[in-house]
């Protein structure tokens, strides 16, 4: 028997005076529980003790959508020449925006752009900005380091004329934006001809890996833990496995139409297959997302209903064992339930036995 505990609690089931509650049955029946009892002690109905597997799980509605969003905003003082085209994915090389007729070109790196690189500067973002003009072809004569060289000015006197950009040999803080990989771009944040200036959003942007996002309750923080892996149901119908990738904020699970996101946890879930597995899902329809908060394997688990509480000094549960016209009550432990089940384990339990069910 193998112990699996994902995250989420469906909802706790109490034990009372006569029965435990909350139990799932998965694949068998529940036996000849509709057979009557008799006059000598015999109890109005049995079930059969099976082994099965129990999960507590809880499905919430989910919503397509792309990773890491963020707000690209301006590093200088301009006029956007050229919005950015919602939807639209963009690699290396290529213009997010343009400002002042001059385009705002995407490069890849984890180091933010966060000052001019000229001749005689050193740093790691002197080294990224050298190997993305290597990767664009233009790394001829250029010795990728963490020096902005001879061979570095060259290389970008040749970038910056490809981009009809005065070459100057220098890069400025408002000529490029790294990023970490491609993007797609989610919304324009300003128009055509909109004046923009340092740290005004111009766009919003992400990954362009898939994800569905989902909300929670407050009081599901255990859902929430990185690689818990749940079940996916896309538009289609489909069901693909994900695994949740972490939260986000309450600003960033807002709607296109700037609606504030309810109060809750928003969740975001990774699909195993990445792109490929939402390729041609409708991303204006809900998905669904079953978290699994605990599961049990080849368990040997009994209706709720069967479960007696004992009497006498030392309590406990007990199970009434059926054997043609007697019966034997026996102690056992219990353990998880799920959807009518309770799991029960007991030297005196095993596979197929009859057991009394009392009626409700």
């Amino acid at each position: 028997m193998k112990r699996r505990t994902a995250l989420l609690v469906l909802g706790a089931t109490a034990v009372t005076a006569t029965a435990v509650g909350g139990v799932l049955l998965l694949g068998e029946g529940r036996g000849d529980a509709d057979t009557p009892g008799g006059g000598d002690g015999l109890p109005p109905a049995t079930a059969t003790v099976v082994r099965t597997d129990l999960v507590r799980s809880k499905t919430v509605d989910g919503t397509l959508d792309f990773a890491q969003r963020r707000a690209v905003k301006s590093a200088v003082e301009g006029t956007v020449t050229v919005a950015a085209p919602e939807g639209r994915t963009l690699t290396m090389g290529q213009a997010l925006y343009e400002l002042n007729d001059k385009p705002v070109t995407l490069l890849y790196g984890p180091v933010p752009m966060f000052r001019e690189m000229k001749a005689g500067d050193r740093g790691s973002d002197v080294l990224q900005l050298e190997r993305n003009l290597r990767d664009l072809g233009y790394g001829a004569g250029l010795y990728v380091d963490t020096r902005y060289d001879t061979g570095t000015e060259a290389a970008v006197k040749r970038w910056q004329k490809s981009l009809n950009r005065e070459t100057t040999g220098r890069v400025g803080r408002g000529d490029v934006v790294f990023q970490p990989g491609p993007v797609k771009v989610v919304s324009a944040d300003a128009a055509l001809a909109d004046q923009v200036g340092p740290d005004t959003p111009v766009l919003t942007i992400a990954s362009t890996r898939p994800v569905v996002r989902a909300r929670l309750d407050q009081t599901d923080g255990p859902l929430t833990a990185r690689d818990t892996g749940v079940e996916v149901t896309l538009p289609s119908g489909r069901t693909v496995a994900g695994k949740v990738a972490g939260t986000v904020r309450p600003e960033d699970s807002a709607d296109a139409g700037g609606a504030v996101a309810q109060e809750g946890i928003t969740v975001e879930v990774v699909l195993d297959g990445g792109a490929k597995a939402a390729s041609g899902e409708d991303p204006t329809m809900s998905a669904s997302v079953k978290f699994v908060s605990e599961a049990r394997e080849g368990v040997l688990a009994v209706p709720v209903e069967a479960v007696v509480a004992l009497r006498g000094e030392n309590g406990g549960y007990g199970l009434q064992i059926v054997r043609g016209g007697t019966s034997t009550t026996v102690r056992v432990e219990t353990g998880m339930t799920a959807d009518g089940l309770i799991e029960v384990s007991g030297p005196d339990v095993r596979e197929g036995l009859k057991v009394g069910v009392a009626r409700s």
